[in-house]
């Protein structure tokens, strides 16, 4: 069972930050990727929605023969995570980036995310259940996924739209801030430029993956033979989407495949 691969899902794009993240800390895990770009962004959608999108593409991971599964959408991991019950390893990024959080912070934490994430105040009561003295603010995002989608992260766009939707946090005086979307690494040079060197940034992509060694080593399901091939599978716009992933992950994408998921 050690060599099927990691399967991990996420509404676009920004899952492949967990990929990048995965490959760093597991160069010997083959990954099979399911980008549900048809349907995406999820953080505008309701509840019901996600859940409904989440349970379809987690089968079709499940269906491809998968040890193991990596919900890399926040939206996801708020909404739908705790209505899995697989009978394999499974991780959102919600728990993992709040632990990074809580061990951190002085006292005050940032969380921008998508609209649905905040909503679901899932960050939040994380954190509580870690360091209930920890004071939260969060910022709905909802203009970062479709600029991170259309390759705009470095964008001057993308600097002016961080400044208004982080003014708040700054002036609450946060010192750690939780990119609260996987979306979201891509844009941490502007988020660095705009909130400074004294604020802590919290990646969840980075969090979960260190996560995910550690539980499959110590689950005896870690691959350590080498070579891994990644497939990667999207529902839609699979051009557009093998050009960020160049960007994201430094290589060309060769395993694309376009999949319908019901």
């Amino acid at each position: 069972m050690s060599r099927q691969p990691i399967g991990v899902f996420d509404s676009g794009v920004g899952g492949l930050t967990v990929v990048a993240a995965l490959e760093h800390h597991l160069p010997d895990e083959a990954i099979l990727y399911l980008g549900d770009t048809a349907r995406l962004p999820y953080g505008t959608k309701s509840p019901t929605t996600v859940r409904r999108y989440t349970e379809r593409n987690v089968e079709f991971l499940v269906q491809r023969g998968v040890k193991a599964v990596v919900v890399a959408c926040n939206t996801a991991s708020a909404l739908a995570l705790e209505d899995l019950h697989l009978p394999l390893p499974t991780w959102g990024v919600i728990e993992p980036g709040a632990r990074v959080a809580a061990a951190v912070s002085k006292r005050r934490v940032g969380v921008i995310a998508t609209e649905s994430t905040v909503a679901s105040n899932a960050y939040p009561q994380a954190l509580a259940r870690i360091r209930p003295e920890l004071e939260v603010i969060s910022q709905p995002c909802p203009l970062f996924v479709p600029l991170v989608e259309e390759g705009w992260h470095a964008d001057p766009v993308a600097e002016e739209v961080a400044r208004r939707y982080l003014a708040p946090l700054l002036a609450a005086g946060i010192d750690t801030l939780v990119l609260g979307c996987t979306h979201y690494p891509l844009l941490a040079p502007v988020i660095r430029k705009v909130v400074g060197p004294g604020v802590a940034l919290v990646d969840s992509a980075e969090s979960v993956a260190r996560t995910v060694a550690a539980a499959l080593e110590h689950a005896g399901l870690a691959r350590r033979d080498g070579r891994p091939e990644h497939h990667f599978c999207v529902t839609d716009a699979a051009e557009r989407f093998g050009r960020i992933a160049h960007l994201i992950l430094g290589d060309e994408v060769e395993r694309l495949e376009l999949v319908e998921v019901a």
